[in-house]
């Protein structure tokens, strides 16, 4: 068992970009990394083998919520925790659950002790307290747990803000308490990520990121982005938390985004991203290709036989055209969202992974202008 490890392997000379290597007891991530999501211990339409040989996924998401109400923490527990009830034998990180159950803005009362909420399943009630958090990731098993923290809605006063970020330090606080007084269940070591929060106001972000800092934690996160505030409030906060956050240490942005958004976000320093993105936007019908961004279902595609995408090495990209997965999606089968959303992870894990080769060829940043324009053109 031994504490999550952050090795810097090279920094990009024009920006913040760096690439580096987390090693946990499940293995090593080279980053900057992409993480799939797994909301309920599955990425959606997507098989544990086809993540680790088509996708190419290093490290995957579960969420604290989700899992706590199906299959529960006994179930899990009885399996040995979540890598062996999915069979994924990689990183796993899981989200505290903070903002499924903020999201229930009609059904949830936030207090000291924590969050009373409704579940979305079936409408009992449960409290969320640090203590039970870090109880249920304990139980999960994942190698990055996440603090539990208030995120606060895009645009909110600064009063709000204020109490909100207050709160979410000192629920951090519980949840190291509670970290320290409960050994690891299964033999190997849990690393807890603490958040940033503050929302979009200067002062609130630097306290945050300096408090947080503070703490020696293996990693850290940005929270409260990506939540409704224009791309470049998004990219400037992210900016301001990264020069406060220490280097030595794993960076990661929670819930961003678009593949532009992770090469900006690459750019001022963060290592880590996750989105519902390439999953839900694919079984949608909208691809992100080298080439830029394609509606599938548009008629244009119906007879274009050329491969979904060429620009890079995957075999569900180089082997079903363009006019195949429209008619799959025209058709209404099952197999049109998993073939977009093979595509679609299997892209941001090739993208991100250019990324780091171009970082340690020294050319991160003159690359990056060039991909960016491609990638939000709309074929």
């Amino acid at each position: 068992m031994a504490t999550l490890q952050y090795k810097l392997a090279k920094k990009d000379s024009a920006s913040a970009a760096r690439a580096g290597v987390i090693t946990t007891d499940h293995g090593q991530i080279l980053t900057p990394i992409f993480m799939p999501v797994g909301t309920v211990g599955s990425v959606k339409a997507v098989n544990q083998q086809q993540l680790e040989h088509i996708v190419k996924a290093q490290i995957i998401l579960g969420n604290t919520y989700h899992l706590y109400l199906r299959p529960g923490t006994n179930i899990l527990e009885k399996a040995g925790g979540l890598h062996q009830f999915n069979g994924w034998h990689h990183p796993i990180l899981t989200d505290s659950g903070g903002y499924q159950v903020f999201s229930l803005a009609g059904t949830r009362k936030i207090k000291e002790e924590g969050v009373l909420f409704q579940s979305h399943i079936d409408g009992s009630r449960h409290l969320f307290s640090p203590e039970k958090v870090m109880d249920i990731q304990r139980s999960i098993g994942a190698d990055i747990i996440m603090a539990f923290d208030e995120c606060p809605p895009a645009g909110c006063e600064y009063s709000y803000a204020l109490k909100s970020m207050e709160l979410t330090h000192r629920w951090l606080d519980r949840c190291i308490t509670r970290l320290a007084e409960t050994p690891d269940k299964y033999g190997y070591t849990q690393n807890l990520f603490p958040i940033v929060q503050g929302s979009t106001y200067k002062d609130l972000r630097t306290a945050s990121a300096e408090y947080i800092a503070s703490k020696g934690a293996a990693g850290n996160a940005i929270g409260g982005l990506s939540v409704g505030e224009p791309e470049e409030e998004m990219y400037r906060f992210t900016d301001l938390c990264c020069s406060i956050l220490p280097e030595d240490k794993p960076r990661y942005l929670m819930g961003v985004g678009t593949p532009w958004n992770i090469l900006e976000g690459i750019s001022l320093g963060v290592d880590m991203f996750d989105c519902v993105m390439p999953t839900r936007n694919g079984r949608n019908g909208m691809l992100f290709t080298t080439n830029g961004v394609i509606n599938i279902k548009n008629k244009k595609w119906e007879a274009d036989f050329s491969a979904i995408d060429d620009g890079f090495s995957c075999e569900t990209s180089n082997y079903y055209s363009k006019a195949y997965l429209r008619h799959l999606f025209v058709a209404k089968e099952l197999l049109a969202g998993q073939l977009a959303s093979l595509h679609n992870l299997a892209f941001y894990l090739w993208l991100v992974g250019q990324a780091r080769e171009h970082i340690l060829a020294g050319d991160f940043t003159s690359w990056k202008e060039q991909m960016i324009p491609r990638l939000k053109t709309r074929l």
